[in-house]
């Protein structure tokens, strides 16, 4: 499809008075599959009510870019109007590191959540859709290096844990809309299974926004820990993270399993395999070479933990308590403990010692009896 049929295409619709921005979805999708044939468009309407975007491009089942549609003439693509597109803008250029706004005529790119540049391929006028052909050319430049675009490598540990903080925001969205939701589906039904379970065993009054929480914050930091004990930097992707958590946490190692199989639910398949593609990006050993060094934290895996919190939900780490202290701190504190136990509680091998002992404790008065 040349741009030239597109615009007369999606002219003739809209002169029909009754069409609305789902009206114009397989155009688009033609169109980018007509310029960039490497790529597939995907269009898929369930995934909206737990706010995924509207088109996913991908190469080789790898995503690539995302693409939010508005009505044509939408005036609001910049998410500042709208109470409701806000939010929606804010969470997606937080998110998605690669990304299109459009109510097909504008297009609006923008990448890591900055703006970069818009184009117009057409105008909206009191006879219809005018197109702009002195922009095409720069159109399809812009959707071919928008479908050939590499993020930057990660190199720092704060980058690291805010772009992995916005997917797992992504996450717990989708997946408390849909444990939330009145409609049951076959999908919704794997995931309350799973929520069940995981209220029988750990935590008994979870809810579903609770759960989901958990669940993408474990997604999120398990292939963390499987990308740093990966040997080939030049691969990753969920499958390979499955294998790479250590059987010493089933719990882990089962719900890897889900996310690796088959069976996962499509509405967060995109965004685990789009997480993929952040770690893909960078040498999470090389990143924590270094991390917590100046803190003395010997076990950068688990203290980074407190910086991925903090971009993910500081209100969270801060209810939670996720505050590591210096591990010169800890030893004073274990050292100082354990020369009471033995000096003070006649326990000759302190925090060793398994023997008890007899406390004299001097008797109270009880204020109940000074009263009577």
């Amino acid at each position: 499809m040349t741009l030239e049929h597109y615009i007369e295409r999606i002219d003739e619709r809209y002169q029909f008075g009754n069409a609305t921005e789902h009206t114009f979805r397989g155009d688009l999708q033609q169109l980018l599959e007509s310029l960039v044939p490497t790529i597939r468009a995907t269009n898929e309407p369930k995934r909206q009510k737990c706010g995924a975007p509207d088109y996913i491009l991908t190469k080789k089942d790898i995503p690539v870019g995302f693409i939010e549609a508005k009505d044509i003439g939408d005036t609001d693509l910049e998410g500042k109007k709208k109470t409701g597109n806000k939010e929606q803008f804010d969470r997606y250029k937080a998110s998605l590191n690669n990304l299109i706004f459009t109510d097909y005529i504008n297009f609006h790119l923008y990448r890591g959540g900055q703006f970069v540049t818009k184009i117009a391929i057409g105008e909206l006028t009191e006879s219809g859709i005018k197109p702009l052909p002195a922009n095409f050319e720069s159109f399809e430049n812009l959707v071919k290096d928008f479908c050939t675009h590499i993020g930057q490598t990660i190199k720092s540990p704060k980058r690291l844990a805010e772009l992995m903080a916005g997917k797992a925001r992504l996450l717990s969205d989708i997946i408390g809309k849909a444990l939330s939701s009145d409609e049951v589906n076959e999908e919704d039904s794997t995931l309350k299974d799973q929520m069940v379970a995981f209220k029988d065993i750990l935590i008994h009054d979870i809810t579903p926004n609770g759960f989901a929480d958990v669940y993408a914050q474990t997604i999120a930091y398990g292939m963390f820990a499987a990308r740093l004990h990966d040997p080939t930097l030049e691969s990753f992707n969920r499958q390979e993270a499955a294998e790479l958590i250590p059987k010493s946490n089933p719990f882990l190692r089962k719900l890897f399993g889900y996310i690796a199989g088959p069976d996962i639910d499509d509405r967060i398949k995109w965004v685990v395999e789009n997480l993929s593609e952040i770690f893909l990006a960078c040498n999470v050993e090389q990143i924590l070479k270094n991390y917590g060094k100046s803190t003395k934290m010997e076990d950068p895996i688990i203290h980074f933990y407190e910086t991925f919190l903090s971009e993910y939900d500081p209100k969270l780490r801060k209810s939670r308590g996720v505050w590591y202290t210096p591990q010169p701190v800890v030893n004073f504190i274990v050292r100082a403990v354990d020369e009471i136990l033995k000096t003070e509680f006649c326990l000759p091998q302190g925090l060793a010692d398994t023997s008890k002992t007899n406390i004299k404790v001097k008797p109270t008065i009880n204020r109940q009896t000074l009263q009577g």
